[in-house]
């Protein structure tokens, strides 16, 4: 658990918030580039403090359930936007929802827009989703813009001569942005625009109009859950093996509706 607080934070993109963190001992976190994400705990609005699960070892599920409702801190998944250690600081973007009139949905996302320098946070670290196997012939990574930080990552960390394809959807056109990925990586940018469609369907429709080259190929989709199995379910039918797909449901349609 690395204890930080909030350095600054700014807009990077009509869709996009990023808040920049430091720490006393965050020169020493492990970042692995790629996707590595992490559990973030973030102080209740009412709080004077920023209470944490006491535990040892990866036991922490159980000590954070303890923590009476009303002090348990909210507790969400990111992934590492950058991380500099030479200067202990860390970026986390986080994806700003908005309601039908405008106002801002989200615990995470509300407290992002509204944070300032010297709030407290801290960081579970969690490792690596991406797990491509060394020989594959190809690399996919499909995601709507909950799996932007995930994807920039990733590309910005993949060996120069790695090739194949970046499916990525956004909400607007102000979200398109240069990504450092090696020359041999397609990237197709995917934009909504305002259409009301459901976030993912989008790129779930241009990854139905894929076909991986071989079975030697590897898959990372990650966003709404749909997109994440309905694509897995695809590129599978389509010959990739199961264990050359990694796939994961950052969140689900219905349940954001209805929260």
């Amino acid at each position: 658990m690395f204890r930080a607080e909030v350095v600054r934070t700014e807009r990077v993109s009509p869709s996009m918030h990023r808040v920049t963190v430091t720490g006393a001992d965050l020169d020493e976190f492990p970042w692995r580039g790629y996707d590595h994400w992490f559990r973030l705990f973030l102080q209740l609005p009412h709080q004077h403090r920023l209470r944490l699960p006491e535990f040892t070892g990866s036991r922490w599920w159980q000590p954070y359930l303890a923590i009476p409702e009303e002090e348990r801190p909210h507790c969400a998944n990111y992934t590492v936007a950058d991380f500099r250690p030479d200067a202990a600081e860390l970026d986390i973007d986080f994806v700003v929802h908005v309601g039908p009139t405008g106002e801002l949905e989200g615990g995470a996302a509300v407290w992002a827009c509204r944070a300032r320098p010297g709030d407290a946070l801290a960081l579970l670290d969690q490792g690596l989703l991406f797990d491509c196997p060394q020989d594959a012939s190809e690399v996919l990574v499909v995601a709507d813009e909950t799996g932007l930080p995930a994807s920039t990552g990733i590309l910005r960390s993949l060996p120069r001569d790695t090739v194949g394809r970046l499916i990525q959807e956004v909400p607007t056109a102000g979200d398109v942005r240069a990504l450092d990925a090696p020359a041999g990586m397609t990237v197709t940018w995917i934009v909504r625009e305002g259409n009301g469609s459901v976030p993912g369907t989008a790129a779930l429709g241009e990854l139905l109009r894929h076909t991986p080259a071989d079975a030697a190929g590897y898959a990372f989709v990650v966003g709404e859950s749909s997109l994440a199995t309905q694509g897995r379910r695809h590129l599978h039918r389509s010959g990739l093996p199961k264990d050359r797909i990694t796939f994961s449901g950052f969140w689900r349609h219905e349940a954001a509706k209805a929260a």
